[in-house]
């Protein structure tokens, strides 16, 4: 019956009742709304007891991004049958290997026929859900492309089920099986074929955009700027514009900085140019970069060591050689019109800051992916604060800028029944069982292309060095590099580790951080992380070494060995470029990274390293956090050149600011506290003021009282009925009496209960005048103060702004919005009750009578050791159906359940809040899920051993919960 209510909601009425997960649904790619086939796929193979696949093409990168999910199933002896075909020759045969490895998989190829099926089955039970469309087993079908699948469900007796597996089955029997001798004999075939041109197939094989377009009109190649160098040169010109003559260009690693450089250099058509970089081989690939734009005409000249060709028109130097007095002062410092400074980052440095006092060119464009810097210097000022354009890694991975990487977090084996960690003895870092446990992860997960070209980063120069010779000692062929090797010795090794025609080429190059920025080794195919993440720009300055793209390179696999570290919690950070640090929003990540990621990208965790990360989130302390925002201040006051305003985080996408209110009160307090030259000192009465605005209004969560704040510091009189106004004809916002009681009683006080009202006992900023409610006495005396009226001012406007930007999509004209999250106060603020109740009294849910409201709270995960009395099985059957469990001690005739099943003939509104789990003591934040009404007959239960009575509610959500949201929540990670 719940089959046919599905098939019926999805074929015929789409507001029919029934189970979501087997409704009949469009399958899509769009990571902006949290949608990959791959992930559908992936839930299908962790739910069922039988897969049968059936696809034309499958490549290296399909495979790898559901190994992590076929080692499950081999683990849990779930068999499955997968037939391709040998069409184009397309298929790759090490793809086939690695499927051969799997013990429950039967594998095959269609020899004879051009299948061209794409279709994934799933068994579970009597049950079969099917997957059909256009996708391949590809990274780009799966993950990026436009693509159509359906997916629908079947019992066993269904005549498309039935025909689809004897279809498959006849496949199946007909192809070929594989083995390995058959792949090696295919493995002549494809290498035969693959350089043919096999674009005009109907294939879809993505092509590489490089560090910039090929117009290719009359045959006549003419390299371009792509899209996102375009606003670059476009930023550039308008600081000109300005009459400026420094910018900054922040690139993430791998996004053609170089080429930018090259296009905006023949714009500006200077007479002489200096490009300076701090090591010759990045020389000599700006110079084919300059040449590549500019035309292999133009005289480029190298200032190094061994080169001086010091008369060049376009000069490329080291830094080291031309930063020496002897050779700055062959120069005039007006002798070049520009100057171009790779890595800028480094400008601290005396080499660099002689140079850049020395020379006085018409224009100075500096370069870097990571301005932000922990040895104190500000790089902004050295390029007066001017920001050309910033491309970050998020953005430049949307914008295919980037190779595609596969992560995947592996948990280092225990030694000596102890986990590995930040002060593990140096000796359990070079055991052999540890090696062996690499090398297993590294050739099961693998690599793209004919060999490995690796990058292996360890936590101290020894460690690299013991490994690479154990590592030898294996047959592989590895070096260890630290600042002790010269220049030459580096470039030798990455030569070795690039180059397939030489005899002593190199598999791996250990390492510590000197790679961690300033190379270029575009072939990297595999980066192996062996030491603890301290830093998000260290993690993604090792993650971006393999982020170049190279010809013939389809992704890069990064392999993070995670121990029991302190801070694992800033990986899930690093990969999301989360800023919040919220606690749920990194859980979340880790949980579904995959679906959010832009493009072919994927994220995995192992169940154990999974666990690692939550514990690490779950023992985040505030001085952790506090750390994280000093950091994040500093690095944004030296951008800007001066104390960041409130507005600065969010146009910067800087740290949350709700973090510095959750931890300091207010920014103010933050200044006071770390900033002492620049903030006023203020009195503990005014720190309080600005702690209630700042920590309960002007996160903005809803503007009602921050327009009331915004009517008093203009000045006006009648402030609540005038806001009230503004809410009906401005926001479109519902508002009753209860609004306006509510509202006052935020603003006098009166809202406040427990220990808060006390605490804010100052905090009254409206009282009853002879013209309505207008500014209190204590308040308005309290505006006599230009700094504390400045810093509301800022307050209010900010708050206004974060509601509109994060909070204004109201639902049905409620100060609430869908899949948001909201704090047990909030709730009872916007449910606008006259006063607040603490979490302890609601205890599930709460009636209040005089607002009609009855707010519902589920703990959807529970603790193990949770007392049995309410230890509720809350549960959602589907996207808009959910069972809760009532408090104990209650019958179907209990007042608060008759409330729930009476509510619309009462005209109660039943709201849905829920979070995944309790354990996160610092928020205590829930998604609001919208209202719901109870359905069917409320069910009397007996709670496991307690023995205490209590009602099972049925409910229907009047609003189908996101599906990135639903599966978060119920999914037990």
């Amino acid at each position: 019956m719940e089959l046919l209510n599905s098939l019926y909601t999805g074929f015929v009425d789409s507001e029919s009742i029934s189970l979501e997960g087997y409704r009949p649904k469009l399958l899509l790619n769009n990571s902006e709304k949290g949608q990959k086939i791959l992930t559908s796929i992936i839930k299908e193979l962790n739910q069922c007891d039988e897969f049968f696949f059936s696809v034309s093409f499958i490549t290296q990168s399909g495979v790898l991004t559901l190994l992590n999910t076929l080692k499950d199933l081999e683990a849990k002896q779930i068999k499955g049958k997968i037939v391709a075909s040998q069409y184009l020759n397309f298929t790759d045969p090490i793809a086939l290997e690695k499927l051969l490895n799997f013990s429950n998989i039967e594998l095959r190829m269609e020899v004879d026929y051009q299948l061209h099926a794409k279709g994934y089955i799933f068994r579970k039970g009597d049950t079969y859900n099917l997957i059909v469309g256009s996708s391949n087993m590809t990274q780009d079908a799966l993950c990026k492309n436009k693509e159509w699948n359906i997916k629908v469900s079947s019992t066993n007796k269904g005549t498309l089920i039935q025909e689809t597996l004897l279809e498959f089955e006849e496949t199946f029997n007909h192809a070929q099986v594989v083995d390995l001798a058959w792949i090696e004999a295919y493995k002549i075939i494809y290498q035969r074929v693959q350089y043919q041109d096999i674009k005009q197939s109907d294939n879809y094989i993505s092509e590489s955009n490089f560090a910039y377009q090929v117009d290719t009109i009359q045959n006549i190649p003419k390299i371009m700027p792509n899209t996102m160098q375009v606003r670059a040169l476009l930023g550039i010109e308008a600081i000109r514009a300005k009459h400026e003559k420094k910018a900054l260009l922040i690139s993430a690693t791998g996004t053609g900085k170089t080429y930018l450089a090259a296009f905006d250099v023949k714009n500006f058509r200077p007479k002489r140019l200096l490009f300076l970089a701090h090591r010759e081989q990045l020389l000599n690939q700006s110079i084919n970069s300059f040449k590549n734009v500019l035309g292999e005409h133009i005289q480029c000249g190298k200032l190094t060591g061994k080169y001086k060709e010091v008369d060049a028109q376009y000069l490329f130097s080291s830094i080291q050689t031309v930063s020496k007095e002897e050779v700055l002062t062959q120069f005039h410092p007006e002798c070049f019109d520009y100057i171009v400074i790779d890595e800028s980052h480094r400008v601290g440095a005396d080499t660099y800051q002689r140079i850049l006092n020395y020379f006085r060119p018409q224009f100075l464009l500096g370069m870097t992916a990571t301005p932000e810097r922990t040895d104190g210097h500000n790089v902004f000022e050295d390029f007066d604060f001017n920001i050309a354009y910033e491309i970050r890694l998020q953005e430049a991975m949307r914008e295919e800028m980037l190779c595609p990487f596969h992560y995947f977090g592996i948990s280092e084996i225990n030694i000596n029944g102890e986990e590995l960690g930040d002060d593990s003895d140096f000796r359990h870092l070079i055991v052999q069982e540890r090696v062996d446990n690499i090398l297993e992860k590294a050739a099961f997960y693998g690599y793209h292309g004919n060999r490995v070209k690796g990058l292996i980063f360890c936590s101290r120069n020894d460690e690299a060095r013991e490994l690479s010779k154990m590592f030898n000692t294996k047959g592989l062929r590895t070096v260890a590099l630290s600042g002790e090797h010269s220049q030459q010795e580096r470039e030798t090794a990455i030569e070795r580790l690039e180059q397939d025609s030489i005899d002593n080429y190199l598999d791996y190059i250990f390492t510590v951080d000197i790679f961690n920025e300033g190379v270029d080794i575009p072939k990297i195919n595999q980066i192996i992380m062996l030491r603890p993440t301290q830093s998000a720009i260290i993690f993604v300055q090792q993650l971006g070494r393999g982020l170049r793209k190279s010809q013939g390179k389809e992704y890069v696999v990064i392999l993070d060995f995670i121990g029991n570290y302190k801070r694992n919690f800033m990986i899930p950070v690093a990969l999301s470029d989360d800023r919040s640090f919220n606690k749920d929003n990194i859980r979340r990540f880790v949980v579904e990274g995959s679906k959010v990621i832009p493009g072919c990208s994927t994220v995995n965790f192992d169940t154990i390293s999974k666990k690692k990360i939550f514990e690490s989130i779950d023992k985040i302390r505030n001085g952790d956090i506090k750390r994280l925002i000093r950091d994040s201040y500093q690095n944004l006051k030296f951008r800007l050149g001066h104390v960041p305003y409130l507005m600065d985080f969010e146009k910067h996408d800087a740290i949350d600011v709700g973090l510095i209110f959750e931890n300091y009160g207010s920014y103010s307090n933050f200044l006071m506290k770390h900033d002492k030259d620049e903030a006023y000192a203020y009195t503990r009465e005014q720190l309080i003021i600005l702690e209630f605005i700042s920590i309960k209004l002007a996160l903005g969560k809803r503007p009602h009282e921050l327009i009331v704040l915004k009517n008093i510091l203009r000045g006006e009189n009648n402030v609540i009925d005038k806001t009230l106004k503004t809410l009906r004809e401005t926001y479109h916002l519902k508002v009753t009496h209860k609004t306006k009681v509510n509202l006052i009683n935020v603003l006098t006080n009166k809202f406040a209960t427990g220990t808060g009202k006390n605490t804010y006992k100052s905090c009254v900023f409206i009282e009853q005048g002879g013209d309505g409610y207008e500014c209190s006495q204590t308040f308005k005396k309290a505006l006599e103060d230009e700094y504390l009226r400045r810093d509301i001012t800022e307050l209010v406007d900010y708050g206004l702004y974060r509601y509109q930007s994060r909070y204004g999509n109201s639902y049905h004209q409620m100060s609430f919005q869908l899949n948001m999250k909201y704090s047990y106060e909030e709730v009872c603020r916007l449910l606008e009750w006259e006063e607040n109740v603490v979490a302890l009294n609601i205890g599930g849910y709460k009636y209040d009578e005089k607002t009609k409201t009855f707010p519902v709270f589920i703990n959807y995960h529970k603790d193990d050791d949770i007392a049995d009395s309410i230890k509720y099985q809350d549960r959602f059957e589907s996207r808009k159906k959910l069972i809760a469990i009532s408090k104990s001690k209650r019958s179907k005739s209990s007042k608060d359940v008759q409330t729930i099943y009476n509510a619309k003939a009462q005209n109660v509104a039943i709201h849905l809040f829920v979070r995944k789990d309790k354990n996160d003591e610092a928020s205590k934040e829930f998604y609001y899920l919208g209202l719901m009404h109870a359905i069917d007959e409320p069910k009397e239960i007996v709670m496991n051993d307690s023995g205490l009575t209590a009602v099972e509610l049925y409910y229907q959500l009047e609003t189908e919960v996101r599906e990135d949201v639903y599966e978060y929540i119920t999914e037990n990670n």
